[in-house]
């Protein structure tokens, strides 16, 4: 079973690797590949493993009709919603720029594409894995063509059901192992009681054999940084320079403080998850000396005695001695040596 594989160069996730972080530019870029690039390097000076943008060729994504409706909105960047998208849309030229300066930057680089053109282009610059966004995830005809790229591949799963993900499942298990799934709601910003993070481990439990991620759109870090203590592999969280900016996404991102405060704590989150072997360790020890409990025995007891449990006691002793769970197991046992109320029992005082 595949529970984890490489999805960038160098770097696995599933299994004990870190949780992989992404850091979703998206278009919070204003249309402007300077800001973008600045968002680049904010994203890698906090600590994100990856930046994620949404490519888009927009007459392949959207009908002639949806482009040339009117867009009367805060957030519009035209007249009509092509206009619109137009302004937020890189050339290929452009994604060209961002992905070198990405790996300038040191930082993996990646987007969502979001038609099938958009993942023709996206395979062709090389990226290292792709992002289906959630309103694809249903698109069975695009999931097969993209599962047959053989590059790991990343799905959110937003305004879908259960049974719709099993079938996504098993589209894209036929074509390509390597792939995870993100638990998602798709509203921006995303009230908590919508979060649904108990998805996560039925997502476990329903596709026990590839790793399970999270999606958020909600308010500030806490949230994500449960959803790693329940066992989410990557995670991905929109990114902006600033959340008063037009656009209605930039409600629903991190700011820099935010995203550099995600990152640490999903750390030391995982740090603490720790072993599943429950163990005295060895940090418990000058606890364990100074308050550790022993067996005694409660008044005087001569040589050859036969213990009793009523004979015995519980208490912090010097020296140390039988531990308290043992006790039980000593009703019975002859005593070798004369003993004084509250003398510590140990093994070598006791025979059958």
């Amino acid at each position: 079973m595949t529970v984890e594989f490489e999805l960038c160069p160098g770097r696995r996730i599933g299994g004990s690797n870190p949780c992989f972080i992404i850091a979703e530019i998206g278009q919070n870029h204003q249309g402007d590949i300077e800001i973008a690039k600045k968002m680049i390097r904010m994203a890698k000076d906090c600590g994100a493993d990856c930046v994620k943008f949404q490519k888009s060729e927009l007459e392949h994504r959207f009908t002639k009709r949806a482009l040339e409706r009117t867009y009367n909105s805060p957030h519009s960047w035209g007249n009509t919603y092509g206009a619109h998208k137009r302004h937020l849309e890189f050339s290929h030229e452009e994604y060209r720029e961002l992905q070198q300066f990405s790996r300038e930057v040191g930082i993996f680089f990646t987007a969502s594409g979001m038609d099938e053109m958009a993942v023709e282009f996206l395979h062709a610059i090389n990226v290292p894995f792709f992002k289906v966004a959630s309103a694809d995830t249903n698109n069975i005809p695009y999931l097969e063509k993209t599962a047959k790229k053989g590059r790991p591949m990343v799905i959110s799963s937003g305004m879908q059901s259960m049974e719709t993900m099993h079938c996504v499942y098993r589209t894209v298990k036929k074509h390509n192992p390597n792939f995870t799934i993100l638990q998602c709601t798709s509203a921006y910003p995303l009230p908590t009681e919508h979060v649904n993070l108990r998805v996560i481990t039925e997502f476990q439990k329903e596709f026990p054999d590839i790793p399970i991620g999270y999606s958020g759109h909600e308010g500030g870090i806490s949230v994500t940084v449960a959803a790693v203590a329940l066992g989410a592999k990557v995670v991905e969280r929109h990114v902006t320079l600033d959340k008063s900016w037009k656009g209605s996404d930039h409600a629903a991102s991190l700011e820099p403080a935010e995203l550099a405060a995600l990152v640490r704590e999903i750390r030391t989150v995982e740090l603490a998850l720790g072993s599943p072997v429950k163990q005295m360790l060895p940090c418990e020890a000058s606890c364990h000396k100074k308050l550790g409990k022993s067996v005694v025995v409660r008044k005087a007891v001569q040589k050859g005695t036969d213990l009793t449990l009523n004979m015995l006691g519980v208490k912090v002793a010097e020296p140390q001695g039988i531990p308290p769970e043992k006790i039980f197991k000593l009703v019975g046992k002859k005593i070798t040596v004369d003993l004084q109320e509250d003398d510590t029992i140990t093994y070598d005082m006791m025979k059958d």
